[in-house]
């Protein structure tokens, strides 16, 4: 069982990457870290008080067969004999129950620090600038609170407690060997650096090919990430590529096969050499032992007490040459975490933000410049699949920009691609901070409100809305956790899509897909203005929400935004200019600049490029 033990622990220090151990872990660092274990104290004492104690019986069962043998089997006395026995039952349900408890309280520490560590990592992400998520790749973001997270809490549980164990368990049982035969003990450790080289040469060739293995099934996880989903079955699926595909896949899997095979002929080497040095050893106690006890230099027992104790020692031993390994790496875990924490998020809640009133809808843009973050300002290289090279300055992508949109007007912004419209749009719920100039709403400077207020007042519907892999009513109580289904009903009314939903089998229940894709674009994008006007916000922003629509359901979505517009402010983008004919005012946006504003006729009387725009990408629907 111990040497079993022993290469098991082996192989999973090899799995680590040695790489870890040229880190240097600063000060700050480590107080954070017990920072994190402060509210785990007590049950971390009590934990590691039981770790010494079942540590410190691993010598119990040896010296008591030691007494078995000699004072008892050689000299007959049966009642000792048994006296014994019983004492080595009770010693064996002891260590049954200190594994069960150390077991609870590891569970305990550990599973209290992943929550505690994936709450506050999640938290922070959740207000990260949308910056941030433009650059982030997503799988990245998921391992930082699944695979970091996990190694960091190892620190206190698996680590702290394998070191801790392991170092009273070699120095209890080096005691006791010592004190039964010194002559012996050494001996049988000259044998045991043997086994530390083989460990350390093995540990260098399988550090790299485990790294290329982990490395090759990532590969292989982005590969059928990206197919798997709805979106690369259908690309897939349009371009006709499976057999590329295959053989692709069958490339990287046949590399991770080839590795595999090689890591487990090192590995079996390894476990080989693991078994032998301990056979080695193991003969040499009763080689030497055995000449000992026939001489009388020995007893039988302390022979028998011995070879256990050197079962007992190798595991330990193996753990602890490995031990500066385990710690830098659960502490590299947790810098890993810490780096997601420390990124700052680029638009945060000053202090004394003051509440919007319900009804603000008052918006004003004045003068407004804004350029992109750098890529170091917002984001981790880290978290990035494709190494991050540029950091310079974006340059200005909105010049200037001012205009007033009163209770329930509404503004249209219309422009080539690219112009800077929905940037503008961007910055009303404030997922940008500007760089110069300022957004009100409701005549209070949007860096100057609460978060949640200004959340509360604006309300958005995109080009391609997202909805989550959830039932219909999940996703539109998303906008108003407590809307009664009566409620519900009436933003579908109103959406027209009741007549939709109510046709579906499961009804409110029906499950929409991933991203909503087991709809249609026009469906799903009813279903996210019925979210819309179910929120019912004060400040109501549109881009290009009637992009995915027929004609005859573009009608039908604008008379019901048409009623959403009342007693709100609205802010529409739209190429198709049939929908903002009878906008209160239209800016046409070039360069991140407004050209041009007015009503729909007076922009036409001007010229420019708003009559450009009119005459060659719209003249069929809307005739001159």
């Amino acid at each position: 069982m111990s040497g079993m033990y022993g290469a098991g622990a082996a192989w999973r220090h090899l799995r680590s990457d040695r790489s870890v151990v040229d880190n240097r872990i600063t000060g700050a660092t480590l107080r954070r870290v017990l920072g994190f274990a402060r509210p785990h104290r007590r049950t971390i004492a009590v934990f590691l008080v039981l770790t010494v104690i079942d540590a410190a019986m691993v010598v119990v069962t040896p010296l008591l067969v030691q007494r078995v043998v000699d004072d008892g089997i050689l000299k007959n006395d049966a009642r000792l004999v048994t006296v014994l026995a019983l004492a080595m039952a009770g010693v064996a349900v002891l260590n049954a129950l200190l594994a069960v408890l150390g077991g609870w309280l590891s569970s305990k520490i550990g599973e209290g620090l992943i929550y505690d560590l994936r709450t506050q990592v999640f938290g922070h992400v959740q207000r990260q600038s949308l910056a941030f998520f433009t650059r982030t790749q997503t799988g990245a973001l998921v391992s930082r609170l699944n695979n970091d997270v996990i190694g960091a809490q190892r620190a206190f549980t698996s680590t702290l407690s394998s070191t801790v164990s392991n170092t009273i368990a070699v120095l209890v049982v080096g005691i006791a060997m010592f004190a039964l035969s010194w002559q012996v003990t050494l001996l049988c450790l000259a044998m045991f650096p043997i086994l530390f080289g083989v460990s350390r040469f093995v540990s260098s060739k399988l550090a790299g090919l485990t790294r290329r293995q982990m490395d090759g099934n990532a590969d292989l996880g982005n590969v059928m990430t990206e197919r798997f989903n709805v979106g690369g079955a259908m690309l897939l699926k349009l371009f006709g590529r499976r057999g590329e595909e295959d053989a692709l896949f069958a490339d990287k899997a046949a590399n991770v096969r080839d590795l595999g095979v090689r890591i487990s002929l090192i590995t079996r080497i390894f476990g080989a050499a693991m078994m032998l040095v301990p056979a080695l050893a193991t003969a040499l106690v009763y080689g030497v032992g055995g000449h000992l006890a026939i001489d009388g230099t020995l007893t039988v027992g302390t022979l028998l007490a011995l070879a256990t104790l050197l079962l007992r020692l190798l595991g330990p031993l193996q753990g602890l040459s490995n031990v500066r390994i385990d710690v830098m790496t659960a502490l590299v875990s947790f810098e890993r975490v810490f780096e997601v924490l420390d990124l700052p998020s680029l638009v945060r809640e000053k202090p004394g933000a003051v509440a919007l009133p319900p009804t603000a809808s008052r918006l004003e843009f004045d003068h407004v410049s804004f350029s992109y973050p750098r890529a170091d300002d917002v984001s981790l290289a880290s978290l990035e699949t494709v190494a991050r090279t540029e950091s310079r300055d974006n340059g200005p992508v909105l010049h200037d920009i001012s205009f007033v949109a009163d209770a329930g007007q509404m503004i249209a912004l219309v422009g080539p691609s690219g112009a800077g419209k929905t940037t503008v749009t961007h910055l009303v719920a404030r997922l940008y901070d500007v760089n110069g100039g300022a957004v009100r709403v409701g005549g209070h400077d949007v860096r100057d409100v609460t978060l949640q207020s200004l959340e509360d007042t604006v309300g958005y519907v995109t080009q391609d809305a997202h909805m989550f892999h959830d039932t219909i009513r999940a996703n539109l109580l998303y906008a108003r956790p407590g809307a009664s289904d009566e409620e519900i009903w009436q933003a579908l009314e109103a959406a027209q899509v009741s007549t939709l939903v109510r046709a579906l089998p499961d009804g409110l229940d029906t499950v929409v897909g991933d991203r909503g894709y087991r709809l249609s674009g026009g469906e799903r994008q009813r279903l996210a203005i019925a979210r819309l006007l179910l929120k019912a916000p004060s400040i109501v922003v549109l881009d290009e929400a009637t992009a995915h629509l027929d004609s005859g359901s573009e009608v039908a979505v604008q008379r019901a935004l048409d009623a959403a517009h009342a007693g709100r402010t609205s802010l529409v983008i739209a190429h198709r200019l049939s929908t903002v004919r009878n906008a209160d005012q239209i800016l046409v946006v070039q360069d991140g600049r407004i050209v041009q504003s007015g009503t729909h006729t007076q922009l036409l009387a001007q010229g420019g490029l708003y009559a450009d725009l009119y005459r060659t990408q719209l003249v069929e629907d809307v005739p001159a």
